[in-house]
């Protein structure tokens, strides 16, 4: 899979529009398309306003392409065992710039609003997690399943999850790993609104738009309080900073156990 092949991006009247073009796959996602969205965020031109972020096909991304759960992984761009050999550091450092490609959408100077459609599992729910808001289509479903592979979700979507529905409700979604439909996603707060399906990206558009009209240093200033409220009073990029540091942490003793498992399982 290439860059090109992975996403596009549309720049029109301040709206950056970033899509992810593999249908065929439902959007399934890899380290190389992982380089390509956290590219977009540390590149943004000044002229955009706001981002939406949306994707071709039935379903938004059904998550990490199973292949780099096998021991030959994606050509190119590794696997859960060539990752399990690494030393902690080394682990560390690699799911950090994989974080990098979700975490940018919530500390940018502009909106984001993500358009979802079909299903969204695993990572697929976190990238939309990552924006600042979400539109959800009538017939989405959003499922956080790392648990029931024996991983934890670690691409910056715990904290969002948390700070949109709670701990408690975000402990029973993650651990059961159970579809949310749109009507409670929007009652349990994680989607703004539902919407036909027809009417998904031009209602993100509408809601980018809106938001789009604030001055750029109130935007930034805005996003700090909110999210500054939200953690109580405290720091919430430095709340991230240590949350998606926890998540890298305990995702890479759960890539070795799991590597040591197979492995154990295959020559034994």
């Amino acid at each position: 899979m290439t860059d090109a092949s992975a996403l596009t991006t549309d720049l029109s009247d301040g709206i950056l529009t970033v899509r992810l073009t593999r249908p065929e796959s439902r959007n399934a996602q890899s380290p190389a398309l992982w380089a390509a969205l956290a590219a977009i965020g540390r590149d943004l031109d000044p002229a955009v306003r706001a981002v939406v972020l949306c994707a071709d096909g039935p379903s938004f991304s059904a998550g990490m392409d199973r292949r780099m759960l096998t021991p030959e992984g994606i050509p190119g761009e590794g696997s859960m065992l060539e990752f399990a050999q690494m030393t902690p550091e080394e682990l560390d450092a690699r799911i950090a710039e994989f974080q990098q490609a979700f975490t940018w959408w919530r500390r940018a100077g502009v909106p984001t609003v993500a358009a979802v459609q079909g299903h969204a599992v695993g990572a697929g729910f976190q990238l939309a997690l990552g924006c600042d808001l979400m539109v959800v289509a009538d017939d989405v479903q959003l499922a956080m399943k790392e648990p029931s592979l024996g991983l934890v979700p670690d691409l910056g979507g715990t904290l969002p999850l948390v700070e949109a529905v709670g701990y408690g409700r975000a402990l029973e979604l993650v651990l059961s790993g159970r579809w949310v439909g749109a009507e409670e996603a929007v009652r349990i707060g994680l989607a703004l609104r539902a919407v036909p399906r027809d009417a998904l990206e031009a209602t993100a558009r509408e809601v980018a738009r809106s938001c789009a009209t604030a001055l750029p240093g109130a935007v930034i200033g805005t996003k700090a309080l909110l999210r500054d409220a939200a953690a109580g009073g405290g720091d919430w990029a430095g709340a991230h900073d240590r949350q998606v540091a926890a998540e890298r942490g305990i995702q890479g003793g759960r890539i070795r156990e799991l590597v040591a498992m197979m492995t154990g399982r295959t020559t034994g």
